[in-house]
């Protein structure tokens, strides 16, 4: 499978600072991936759903550790679904949301 494509994947944390206040911090993994539109059925299902679904993110299992956002040519995407596909690869079906920009 060709990982020609570059992505981030974003893990928050939180710290606390010197007034005790904790405050959010976020780290950026690169990883190497294949990008495709959804299909037309994810489309159409995740709308009857409330979710606006675009990518499917395909990487290595290992280079995934639960994040939930995704970077992508400068746009941040939450990712709403996994699946565990075949030779110890991902699927990440992400969409755009206002929130996350």
């Amino acid at each position: 499978m060709d990982r020609s494509d570059v992505c981030y994947l974003i893990t928050r944390t939180h710290r606390r600072d010197e007034n005790g206040i904790m405050q959010p911090t976020e780290s950026e993994t690169e990883v190497f991936c294949n990008v495709q539109s959804v299909s037309a059925s994810e489309w159409f299902n995740g709308g009857r759903s409330g979710l606006n679904p675009e990518f499917r993110f395909t990487m290595f299992e290992g280079d995934y550790m639960g994040q939930d956002i995704i970077k992508y040519n400068g746009i941040r995407y939450a990712i709403y679904r996994t699946y565990h596909a075949k030779d110890n690869n991902i699927e990440l079906y992400v969409q755009k949301e206002g929130g996350v920009q």
